[in-house]
């Protein structure tokens, strides 16, 4: 099996989320046997090569943040160039991530997703959810490879299934929502110590100014 890979995310691939999620997943599939080819989107000079590489392929995946319920306008317009008639039959599967941790905040993402296969001139491959990535960009090493781990669980299993239309793919979303006590648990850690975990974060990404800064008020 060898399977193109898009990142759909608009932000280059030092601080991309999507690209760290990729190399975990690419990693499950190269161990279980396949190959992968990466085009990232956010180089709009990789937009000839990632088109054809679309048209002349067939088993295409795009991984992509959740935007504002939906997908990057970035990946929209890139897609807009692919022509909807393909001269081979392929499938298109998706890699929906979020930082959000429940489910159900995926889930109008996914139900757009559902739909582009079959603009684009392909077979639905199905869509492998899973919200909790916001710690991907603001930890390191062991923590972060905790939240990247299942990803290359799933590579693997993508070749043994060719597809996401498993159980094994629903389930790795995770809860559709949370229990109400970790809601509330959750909620009062972001009151008591969130605000100095964000000011730390803040300032090794090199923000000078408070984070309720208010500067055109």
């Amino acid at each position: 099996m060898k399977v193109i890979i898009f990142n759909g995310s608009p932000r280059i691939r030092k601080h991309s989320n999507t690209d760290k999620i990729i190399a975990s997943f690419a990693e499950g599939l190269v161990k279980a046997g396949a190959t992968y080819e990466l085009y990232t989107l956010s180089d709009r000079a990789q937009w000839e090569a990632a088109r054809a590489a679309f048209l002349a392929n067939d088993n295409l995946l795009i991984a992509l943040p959740l935007y504002v319920e939906c997908v990057p306008g970035m990946l929209l317009e890139f897609l807009e160039t692919i022509p909807a008639v393909r001269e081979r039959p392929a499938q298109l599967s998706f890699i929906l991530q979020s930082g959000f941790e429940e489910g159900c905040q995926l889930r109008c993402g996914e139900a757009f997703l559902t739909t582009l296969p079959r603009q684009l001139g392909c077979t639905f491959g199905g869509v492998l959810a899973r919200g909790g990535n916001f710690s991907i960009r603001v930890t390191k090493g062991s923590a972060q490879r905790r939240v990247l781990k299942p990803y290359a669980g799933m590579g693997a299993a993508f070749v043994r299934h060719g597809n996401f239309l498993t159980e094994e793919a629903r389930k790795f979303t995770g809860p559709e929502r949370c229990p109400p006590l970790l809601r509330f648990m959750i909620t009062l850690m972001v009151k008591l110590v969130g605000h100095r975990i964000y000011e730390r974060i803040a300032k090794e990404w090199g923000c000078v100014r408070p984070l309720n800064d208010r500067p055109y008020a």
